[in-house]
């Protein structure tokens, strides 16, 4: 039997209808109220696909919610304020638990990409990250924190739905961008609030990298791509790189540059092995390619950092 196609919705006017809702009072961009939504019975399973941003915070969600290839499950805590992202053409997917207008609440603020356009923030959209996050990498607000955000979603929904001006589209784009940057600021937060699981994160990326140059697969395979690593930390590429940035300044790549000149480093000090033969060992097949990235990093060649050991 053949697995059905998620739901595509292209307009904000049609996730209005999906969801029973009176249509928008502005076509690209609209904040909804999760207490008045409904499940559409034509929803079904295989989940939806939306061609625009949706930004949203649930409170007491109950349930399971697949995004990308990744589940999380809500227990129903009231007290908690889960924040997520999703840019145009990622999947959602809900059970019916998670639509129970009794156990859950919040808002959605959903924006059509034409009503960025022509905007500065058309073009930057694409440095908030965190629209590439997992579900299982929500943002879990303080009730100040959302009471901020809540501000500023208040204060566009009152733009849309006063009288439309010259003005009305920059000062919306204005205070969508003030939100993504208050966004911005608590996952940072979060990084050090939570700093144990983001330390277990780095200690098991530092395993994986160790295990990693520690045998043949670096000489057979070459360095570890960041994807790589990211699927083995059940994270998203996006998520990993923002996390390391937050505890240690550097990026996946750097991290495994970092472990890449730490190796180098003993093989040179420890071993006669040539400068090729560390090269190949280390997954390069040109000592060229090798001794550039090991001069960047250290300041110093191969043979230069061993010779200074004698």
């Amino acid at each position: 039997m053949a697995k059905a196609s998620p739901l595509r919705i292209k307009t904000i006017g049609e996730f209005h209808k999906l969801r029973g809702l009176p249509a928008p009072e502005h076509p690209l961009i609209s904040l909804v109220d999760y207490a008045q939504t409904k499940r559409s019975p034509g929803e079904g399973t295989s989940g939806l696909v939306f061609d625009f941003y949706l930004v949203s915070v649930k409170r007491g969600m109950a349930g399971r919610m697949s995004y990308g290839q990744q589940e999380y499950d809500f227990d129903g805590n009231h007290n908690e304020r889960v924040m997520f992202f999703m840019s145009p053409g990622q999947l959602l997917k809900l059970d019916a638990a998670t639509h129970d207008p009794g156990k859950r609440s919040g808002w959605m603020l959903l924006i059509h990409p034409d009503f960025l356009w022509n905007t500065s923030l058309a073009k930057n959209i694409g440095r908030y990250e965190y629209f590439d996050y997992k579900v299982n990498e929500a943002l879990f607000l303080f009730e100040k924190e959302e009471a901020v955000l809540r501000s500023i979603v208040e204060n566009i929904r009152q733009e849309y739905q006063g009288n439309i001006d010259s003005f009305s589209q920059s000062i919306m784009v204005s205070q969508i961008e003030t939100l993504l940057n208050y966004s911005e600021r608590f996952y940072q937060r979060q990084f050090i609030t939570r700093k144990k699981s983001s330390h277990q994160v780095l200690e098991q990326m530092e395993s994986l990298l160790d295990a990693y140059f520690d045998t043949d697969t670096v000489s057979e395979k070459g360095l570890p791509a960041v994807h790589d690593i990211a699927d083995q930390l059940h994270v998203s590429v996006s998520y990993l790189g923002s996390l390391l940035k937050s505890l240690t300044g550097m990026n996946t790549q750097q991290h495994i540059h970092e472990k890449l000149i730490q190796k180098a480093k003993e093989k040179l000090s420890t071993t006669r092995l040539s400068v090729g033969e560390i090269a190949y060992e280390l997954g390069f097949e040109h000592s060229q390619s090798f001794s550039k990235l090991f001069k960047n990093k250290t300041s110093m060649s191969p043979l230069e950092f061993r010779n200074s050991f004698n």
